[in-house]
């Protein structure tokens, strides 16, 4: 039987179908651009022509060449997410079809509009209860109390109800971070920080907001720094310190449409009450939320759980050795050497998604939210303390990726 490879596509043919792989990927991008080029150079040479890319976080210039030496140069435009891992993992089983000449351009370019044009998995009131899940399973990093958890299951359902609709509404979307963290704010102190004892207001708010705190952005973009991507990790740590100052401005706007004094922005955490049982499910709550939140595939919910507890293990008995910085460092090493590993194979998913719910364990926006809210209600040292301890922690787990993708040898793309 004659391969694929047989007939090399026509200029047009390709250019199409490539322009509309990098879109895709440019899409699903919130997390690091590093995948996208050799992902879309390897699928060009598999299918009988070449590529080069010039990237930037929200766009690229493909230049595509077919194998008749006949070239052309398209400007592509994406909006960097991470809410459709659905389509990430669908993407790989095909450019592995590609790469292997059992597809051909013609073939590829339909099943890439079917990608394209699939709906979520799971309706929307499924993406609701996943946000507050995401949510709960975070709060006991923040304050491991039951008064916590409570607050946090009204908050959230607040939160991914706007969340939900602005998915429906896209004009909402551009004002969404803001507009979430001005009715959580206002909603916490008029109804929930009523006295120290529950601890800070902003500890109260923070797991409603975690979903949108760009804490893993923050992550991303050091490590395309440290990895030598100068314009996409500036660019990208940009967008993510603009992001933490929208969600910071609302909760001012918050505590200003309460009237209450930013003074009452105190960083002190409750006193603990939740069992060890309740802390070591919560990460089974936190996972089940993930999945559900950013659509990935069920059937990965017990690799991924494997996942988050090994990153959980591995940081908490290294910080008992030599303190927290060095063991979220080793902890992002070894998720990312795993996760690496792991996603060679044909048959699992990429290591985006692999990686990604591991890696929110290990971010940590909600220092820089800590540190911004704190300094503005006048404490200044517990402010940049927590904000160095932002720099630091971040600077640890960006380095601790390069360490991990290094150690575990030359991947493939994120597509592959």
């Amino acid at each position: 039987m004659e391969s694929s490879r047989a007939v090399a596509p026509g200029l047009d043919e390709l250019a199409d179908l490539l322009t509309r792989l990098t879109r895709l990927l440019l899409n699903t991008s919130g997390e690091g651009a590093e995948g996208i080029e050799e992902t879309v150079t390897t699928t060009a040479r598999a299918l009988g022509g070449d590529a080069s890319l010039l990237l930037v976080p929200d766009a690229a210039t493909l230049t595509v060449t077919a194998a008749d030496e006949t070239a052309r140069t398209v400007t592509v435009r994406g909006c960097p997410e991470v809410f459709r891992l659905d389509q990430v993992t669908a993407l790989k089983p095909l450019l592995a079809d590609v790469g292997s000449g059992r597809t051909d351009v013609t073939r590829a370019g339909i099943a890439l509009a079917r990608i394209e044009g699939s709906s979520p998995p799971y309706p929307w009131w499924a993406k609701l209860i996943g946000i507050v899940l995401f949510a709960l399973g975070f709060a006991p990093l923040m304050q491991p109390t039951w008064y916590e958890i409570a607050t946090t299951a009204v908050l959230a359902t607040i939160a991914a109800t706007l969340a939900v609709t602005a998915d429906r509404v896209p004009r909402l979307a551009a004002v969404l971070p803001l507009l979430v963290s001005t009715v959580v704010s206002v909603v916490t102190i008029e109804a929930f920080a009523r006295t120290p004892a529950h601890g800070g207001p902003v500890l109260l708010m923070l797991p409603a907001l975690f979903y949108f705190v760009p804490g893993d952005y923050l992550s991303a973009a050091t490590a395309e720094l440290a990895a030598g991507r100068m314009t996409t990790g500036a660019i990208r740590l940009v967008s993510s310190v603009f992001l933490l100052v929208q969600l910071y401005l609302g909760v001012l706007l918050g505590v200003y449409a309460t009237g209450t004094s930013t003074r009452a922005l105190f960083d002190i955490a409750a006193e603990a009450d939740l069992p060890r049982w309740a802390l070591f499910l919560s990460w089974i709550v936190f996972t089940a939320g993930t999945v559900l939140a950013f659509a990935i595939p069920y059937r990965l919910f017990w690799p991924l759980l494997a996942l988050v507890y090994v990153t959980v293990a591995v940081q908490s008995l290294v910080t008992k050795l030599i303190g927290e910085t060095g063991g979220t460092f080793v902890a992002a090493v070894v998720l990312t050497a795993v996760s690496t590993i792991l996603a060679r194979a044909p048959h699992r998913p990429p290591r985006l998604v692999l990686l990604l719910p591991g890696f929110f364990t290990l971010t940590v926006g909600s220092l820089g939210m800590r540190g911004l809210t704190t300094l503005a209600g006048g404490y200044v040292i517990e402010g940049f303390r927590d904000l160095l301890k932002l720099v630091t922690i971040v600077t640890a787990i960006a380095v601790g990726m390069v360490v991990g993708a290094t150690l575990a040898g030359p991947g493939r793309g994120e597509g592959e």
